[in-house]
């Protein structure tokens, strides 16, 4: 049985070095590090988190690495305007093991339009079942159906499904491009 690898997702994700990233609802920041080297120096990694403790963790993992360009912030994802990063700002946003947490899923699809600039990617990594029991309760597990259903009625294009382990799937979601009249 495979769980989810952040370095195996991170590689199926089009990053650049240089690039400002977000980290939704980032966890003890497994995927931050792994982020933060894949930008280089010259990029940026914003670990959002609602649990300070989390925060600290995160800390501490990018000084371990000596990875300086990992930016904590406590905020709350489900919150428009939660992230407390500025609007358009971002060229990647990754959500993983979020969604079936979140009372109101359609505000952190919201949140993530919001900071990401057009035509740039969000990278949704998801529990696919409840892995007997190592996962969310059954009842709290999103489909990829619904994901994809939540991200396209929030202004974006479903891309592509990458592998992200046994009990998990991956969605690459690209923000659409403002129609020319709304510019």
């Amino acid at each position: 049985m495979s769980f989810t690898d952040p370095q195996n997702n991170i590689d199926q994700f089009d990053l650049m070095t240089g690039m400002q990233v977000a980290d939704l609802g980032a966890g003890i920041g497994a995927y931050s590090v792994v982020l933060a080297k894949k930008v280089g120096p010259d990029g940026k990694v914003n670990a959002v988190e609602v649990q300070r403790r989390m925060l600290d963790k995160i800390k501490e993992s990018a000084e371990i690495e000596h990875l300086f360009n990992v930016n904590v912030i406590w905020g709350d994802i489900e919150k428009i305007g939660g992230s407390k990063l500025e609007e358009t700002s971002m060229d990647a946003v990754i959500i993983s093991n979020v969604l079936f947490q979140l009372e109101n899923k359609e505000n952190i699809v919201k949140e993530t339009h919001r900071i990401l600039r057009p035509n740039r990617k969000v990278l949704l990594v998801e529990w696919a079942d409840s892995a007997g029991g190592l996962g969310p309760i059954k009842d709290q597990v999103v489909s990829p159906d619904v994901a994809k259903k939540i991200f396209m009625n929030n202004g974006f294009d479903y891309e592509k499904d990458i592998y992200a382990g046994d009990n998990h799937y991956g969605m690459i979601f690209r923000k659409k491009a403002p129609k020319s009249n709304e510019i």
